[in-house]
């Protein structure tokens, strides 16, 4: 009996652990997310890494390299953003899961509706963070800084001030 109860306990244990994440693999299937994974072995050596531009949906001065998927796709994607000293991204928020490993420099995390350098915590290399989809955050630079960031696209970028965005400057 007690052999049977103990296994009954298990299995509700494991039905328990296991049921959360497959109903959001039934959502995203739902939704259409796919997570494919790359066509091929995908590997990359600190200099092999190509960085062009950053979007326009980023103050100019950024650089971004793509290492998976597509940000403008349906899809698992993931990049990194090298930022200089005191680059910033003002208050802000996804329609996805966000994703970011700081990976050099320090990167400032801050949460809510307005930019204060005072209330941000630090992101040393290696410090992780996920933030679920329309958490409103932003971001400064300090010292040369690179983080990697992997989410599911179509990723946008939606200002909480629309003066703040960089796509609607002159």
């Amino acid at each position: 009996m007690k052999a049977l109860s103990s296994l009954l306990f298990i299995g509700a244990l494991l039905f328990a652990l296991l049921i959360p994440g497959l109903l959001q693999a039934q959502d995203n299937l739902a939704a259409g997310i796919v997570d494919r994974g790359p066509e091929q072995r995908l590997l990359y050596f600190p200099e092999t890494v190509e960085w062009q531009a950053a979007p326009p949906s980023l103050e100019p001065g950024a650089e971004v390299a793509l290492l998976e998927g597509s940000p403008s796709e349906l899809g698992v994607f993931t990049m990194r953003i090298r930022m200089p000293d005191d680059f910033y991204i003002s208050p802000h928020w996804h329609p996805g899961v966000e994703r970011v490993t700081a990976i050099s420099g320090l990167f400032q995390l801050g949460t809510g509706d307005e930019l204060n350098r005072a209330t941000t915590e630090t992101l040393e290399p290696g410090s992780y963070v996920s933030m679920p989809p329309e958490f409103r955050h932003y971001a400064i630079a300090e010292g040369d800084t690179v983080i990697q960031l992997t989410s599911v696209g179509p990723w946008e970028v939606n200002y909480i001030n629309p003066d703040d965005d960089p796509r609607l400057k002159a």
